[in-house]
């Protein structure tokens, strides 16, 4: 059975080689066609990018980044108004901790640290 190579720059070569080895080479390369059809059709073009190009969008623009670092300046300024206290437990609450835990971790009884923190959050509000 003669196999034909065809290479890249155009030239075909015709090797001579036994019935059995031609079936495979030719069952792997049916194989490897069928699988070249398959990812035609199943591939995603860069070309289309710019028509679909949300997938590739990247969220953060210079406003956005100038935005949440104001913001993040602005709670900053908002914490410094907080007495040490406040503060120490404001992010002990926002870190996920309850009150119950804050109050376990301080010694103090749970209805201080409540009325710590609602005084820090109407301070909040007014600097909000």
């Amino acid at each position: 059975m003669k196999i034909k190579y065809e290479f890249a720059d155009g030239t075909v070569s015709e090797v001579e080689v036994e019935e059995s080895i031609g079936a495979v080479i030719i069952e792997d390369r049916r194989l490897e066609d069928n699988l070249s059809r398959k990812e035609r059709y199943h591939c995603y073009s860069l070309d289309a990018a710019q028509f679909v190009g949300e997938e590739y969008a990247d969220r953060e623009t210079p406003e956005t980044k100038m935005e949440r670092e104001m913001e993040t300046e602005h709670i900053a300024q908002a914490l410094d108004g907080l007495s040490e206290v406040q503060r120490r437990r404001i992010l002990m609450l926002a870190g996920g901790m309850s009150v119950n835990e804050i109050a376990r971790k301080e010694g103090v009884h749970h209805s201080v640290v409540s009325e710590t923190i609602s005084a820090a959050r109407k301070k909040f509000k007014k600097f909000f």
